[in-house]
């Protein structure tokens, strides 16, 4: 079977955050029985190794530049001049005029590196700037017109002789809100799309080359037209649901600009159905996303007893773990140690960051003086960093190991009160063998507690649950030994990346 999977985020190395962990596992999962074609966009710290990394892992692979970013000097490689694209616009040219080489059989577009980051595809939804695009097909004319104006799309700053984010920033919001009123299209989508891209898959698609079209992320439905549905199968990865994400958001409180989500949150339901409409097959990661989609889905008015439009069936598959890279733990630590994982410019992980930092912690510190946290991801913002000046907080950035982190913690808390989706964060510390304290949404698709099933870690919501419930743990060498044993069971049972590949395969071949 030849599969065309497409990532505007680079998936390598997996453990950049949760969609390039999640990519990267499938994809070499599904390259052990399928050709995989693989379509990706260059990030600005993507090195020469780490390509030549990722096309080990496919039968073909395209890697395009950012969109966003102007033509760069002329690429050497193995002794061979690459021709340079014409200066002028910032979009990356049609297809014949890509850089082409090959490698036993591996394919890559590319052009020079890159200077903006792609945005980080697991934030959240409640950001303009990390929201989907509609649920269309390539840019229109006046899409493409509004794209040729180059990087942002918004008007240039008042930065010289004007005021700095005062009158140039309300006019830009106004710009994007007005383009997304009349598009359907959430703008950082259009910002990072690329034509190159599109122009590379059409091709393929029109020439039968594949038999099936992943999309792995939401975001990367704008590549998938309407019309290939019935022609070849078309699916949709889509991780969580944008509009149940900022839905969430707004109604707990933790919309970082209130206004701006409840104006968003009909223009993301039109987008989410529009885009939905166009696959085959749509894949969540739990339950409960997938009970969203349907409730947004499910059709309100029927012309002659016909929905107006197609609902794809929605398919469960979780994420996994790689055990090599989170082994069970040889001892428990003991103490008073807590730990937090996650890419800490995600949203999500800022707001968990600072709730277990600012609202957990110093109740938990009264009753243990030595209690300390170590806060653990990649790009701390400030607002994260902020937190290491507080007593017993470490903010240590990215690492190389994590799971070396959680067997140093006597408890991984996961205080999560945005985002839907199955958290990988939870997982690697269940699968690491350290004890986890987590939230609705932390444990969210996991079979944890209640009910006939062992316990493999314990719930928590409130403040002073999580103090309580951490207290616990601290107090009872029994109970983590118990959640330890069991929680790694169940990911060497149900969550091993061989097994959610297998689910994946399988529905590939329906």
């Amino acid at each position: 079977m030849k599969i065309l999977m497409l990532s505007s985020t680079f998936p390598y190395p997996p453990s950049r955050g949760g969609t390039q962990v999640r990519t990267f596992n499938l994809l070499q999962y599904l390259s052990r029985r399928h050709d995989v074609i693989l379509g990706t966009v260059r990030s600005p710290d993507v090195t020469e190794a780490q390509i030549d990394a990722l096309r080990q892992q496919v039968t073909e692979l395209a890697v395009f530049p950012n969109p966003r970013l102007p033509p760069q000097p002329p690429l050497i490689k193995g002794g061979l001049r690459l021709d340079p694209e014409p200066d002028g616009d910032f979009l990356p040219p049609p297809l014949n005029q890509a850089w082409l080489f090959h490698s036993h059989q591996k394919h890559e577009f590319c052009r020079g590196s890159a200077s903006v980051p792609t945005p980080d595809l697991d934030d959240s939804i409640g950001r303009s700037d990390q929201e989907g695009r509609h649920g269309g097909t390539a840019p229109t004319d006046n899409e493409t017109a509004l794209l040729n104006q180059g990087e942002g799309f918004l008007p240039p700053p008042l930065n010289k002789g004007g005021t700095e984010g005062g009158f140039s920033e309300i006019i830009g919001k106004f710009h994007r809100f007005g383009r997304f009123l009349l598009s359907g299209t959430p703008p950082n989508v259009l910002s990072s799309y690329s034509q190159a891209m599109q122009n590379w898959a059409d091709e393929l698609v029109t020439a039968g080359k594949c038999d099936a079209v992943t999309c792995e992320h939401s975001v990367n439905e704008i590549y998938v037209r309407p019309e290939w549905r019935q022609k070849l199968l078309t699916v949709a990865n889509i991780h969580s649901s944008v509009w149940g994400t900022c839905r969430e958001m707004l109604a707990t409180g933790t919309s970082e600009k209130p206004l701006r989500d409840r104006l968003n949150l009909p223009l993301l339901a039109r987008y989410e159905k529009r885009y939905c409409s166009k696959f085959s097959r749509i894949v969540a990661t739990t339950s409960t996303d997938r009970e969203q989609l349907l409730e947004l889905l499910s059709p309100r008015v029927q012309v002659r007893g016909k929905q107006d439009f197609f609902v794809p069936p929605i398919d469960v598959i979780p994420n996994g773990v790689d055990l090599t890279e989170f082994p069970y733990r040889s001892i428990d630590p003991g103490g008073h140690t807590l730990i937090f994982a996650g890419a800490m410019n995600n949203l999500p992980n800022i707001d968990a960051a600072r709730f277990l930092s600012l609202q957990i912690l110093p109740p938990l510190q009264q009753r243990y003086p030595d209690a300390t946290l170590t806060l653990v991801g990649a790009s701390p913002v400030p607002e994260v960093l902020a937190l290491g000046k507080l007593p017993g907080i470490q903010v240590v950035g990215r690492v190389q190991r994590v799971a070396e982190y959680l067997h140093q913690a006597a408890v991984c808390v996961v205080p999560m009160r945005i985002g839907f989706g199955i958290k990988n964060k939870t997982l690697e510390a269940m699968a690491a063998g350290t004890p986890v304290v987590a939230s609705d949404r932390g444990l969210e698709g996991l079979a944890v507690d209640g009910g006939p099933q062992p316990r493999r870690a314990l719930r928590a919501n409130k403040v002073q649950e999580y103090v309580e419930t951490i207290a616990s743990l601290f107090e009872n060498q029994q109970l983590r030994q118990e959640l330890s044993v069991n929680a790694r069971s169940l990911v060497e049972s149900q969550y091993t990346w061989d097994i959610i590949g297998r689910q994946y395969d399988r529905l590939l071949q329906f």
